[in-house]
């Protein structure tokens, strides 16, 4: 009698075994192993189906609701040393208030900032836009990705770092004190 629950313990297992083995593909991949073979899974191991509401939320927003004055701004020549701050404005056109998700630059030169409440339907809102320009001289053109509940947007900053002037050094290293 043990032999025989042994056997149908082992059984059940290796079958519960190859059910997981067919359905660990996580988001898509599966690890490098073959398919497995299709096996029906014991009622006990069913997977339990969502038959509560839809938990993702519909909205009648989209990206064109987002309207700003502008999406590039260009600050042209600005001397090498202070920040540069430019303050990118925007409409809620749409019928809900629009979520400001995320707000990242392409690089760490450029800070953003930008006010965590909704901007109610027909209201403003803004993003400011930092760039360090200690040590950074030349031309620039970098971009703030703006994640929102009606989508995405690109904005853009660029312009020219002017080197700042090198002092001037004496003409000989000689000390001009006399003793």
């Amino acid at each position: 009698m043990k032999r025989v629950l042994l056997l149908l313990g082992v059984l059940v297992l290796s079958k519960g075994f190859a059910y997981a083995q067919g359905h660990s593909n996580h988001d898509g991949h599966n690890h490098g192993a073959a398919p497995a073979a299709t096996i029906s899974a014991p009622a006990s191991m069913a997977q339990p189906t969502n038959s509560g509401e839809n938990k993702t939320q519909s909205t009648t927003l989209t990206v064109d609701n987002l309207v700003f004055d502008s999406e590039v701004h260009d600050f042209g020549t600005l001397p090498e040393g202070p920040n540069a701050d430019y303050e990118f404005k925007f409409k809620n056109t749409g019928k809900e208030p629009i979520n400001l998700q995320t707000v990242n630059a392409s690089c760490g030169c450029t800070t953003p900032s930008w006010s965590k409440e909704p901007v109610l339907p027909g209201k403003t809102g803004s993003i400011k836009a930092s760039y360090a320009t200690q040590g950074r001289p030349g031309g620039f053109t970098k971009s703030i990705t703006v994640v929102s509940n009606a989508g995405t947007k690109v904005l853009t900053i660029k312009g020219t770092v002017e080197p700042a002037p090198t002092g001037s050094a004496p003409a000989s290293t000689k000390s001009m004190i006399q003793k």
